[in-house]
């Protein structure tokens, strides 16, 4: 396979998880908002930290609001991370691999894109918001399901769900880490507990995992245990754990494939390694930055190894990964 045809694939399935984990990152933030007491407030600022693009929007807006910061997020052309331009980078890419792709996968795409082009033109109300989101959430999972049962299991497949489950990898923990931007009123330690159970809750249901986290993890919805289940868990496809071991799979299946898999089995014994203290409360912080820069280092050593011969000088894609 062309190393261009390989980066384009291994894109348009990035940029099409990036706008799926955004919008679980919206409604996230969505449900916390409704849980919080009276008092508390939202960093809105925080939640664009999160997602790694404070400093452009810093430059874009002058004022860290819930209109502006959801507009950014949602439907700014200024910023390459927001859904309307993963999805618009996406259907070029699906555009250009039609050959490779299967029909059915450009025809949901480019609805994909009309759908997300016609909403970012007008501004939504929270509850318009929400149903908006989880329609992009269900086409984006009719994609990847179309993928699956619609296409050879080949080279190209092996890039598209690498691609995939790389993105997946990076937004979870930036999810994991949305009630660092949530500021408790003083003395509220009696309902401090009840308060930070229901914001894991909606951090579980965003993700689809509250059923499993229940099943699998506790009836006990806490910080610790919902961080390490979405961690560490080999069997639910959203916990690093998972997407880690699906990029190995992936890469197992490449030629050249050693530079990547060494940088995959860092990123793998960081996990592998992890104390109590460092999923704690004071520490989680810090702990998924070192997750997401070991995330980064896969990318660059499979943008090495498969990605940059056709280039002259390497440079990173529009939509940077992190």
């Amino acid at each position: 396979m062309l190393s261009r045809a390989a980066e384009n694939l291994y894109w348009l399935s990035r940029y099409l998880e990036r706008a799926e984990n955004t919008a679980r990152l919206i409604n996230a933030t969505a449900q916390v908002q409704l849980d919080l007491p009276r008092g508390a407030q939202f960093a809105w600022d925080n939640l664009v930290q999160v997602a790694g693009l404070g400093q452009l929007f810093q430059r874009a807006y002058p004022e860290s609001n819930e209109a502006n910061v959801m507009d950014f997020l949602i439907s700014s052309q200024r910023n390459p991370g927001s859904i309307h331009s993963c999805v618009k980078y996406a259907r070029e890419n699906c555009r250009v691999m039609r050959d490779v792709l299967p029909r059915e996968l450009w025809e949901r795409v480019n609805a994909m894109y009309l759908t997300s082009l016609r909403q970012s033109q007008s501004r939504m109300g929270r509850v318009e918001r929400r149903r908006v989101l989880e329609d992009l959430i269900r086409d984006k999972q009719s994609a990847s399901g179309m993928l699956t049962d619609c296409m050879s299991h080949d080279v190209a497949y092996q890039f598209l769900r690498m691609g995939e489950h790389l993105e997946r990898a990076d937004m979870t923990t930036r999810i994991l880490d949305i009630n660092a931007a949530v500021l408790l009123p003083p003395g509220s330690g009696d309902q401090e507990d009840a308060v930070a159970s229901l914001l894991w809750v909606g951090v579980l249901k965003s993700m689809s995992a509250f059923q499993m986290y229940r099943r699998h993890g506790s009836n006990r919805v806490n910080g610790d245990g919902v961080v390490k289940f979405l961690i560490t868990d080999p069997h639910f496809p959203r916990a690093l754990v998972f997407c880690l071991d699906e990029i190995e799979t992936r890469l197992a299946n490449l030629p050249h494939n050693a530079e990547p898999l060494r940088a995959l089995r860092v990123a793998r014994r960081r996990v592998d390694r992890l104390t109590p203290q460092e999923l704690a409360h004071g520490q989680r912080h810090d702990t998924f930055d070192h997750m997401q820069e070991d995330l980064a280092h896969i990318h660059d050593a499979v943008a090495s190894e498969y990605f940059h011969f056709h280039r002259d000088v390497p440079t990173e894609p529009v939509c940077q990964s992190t």
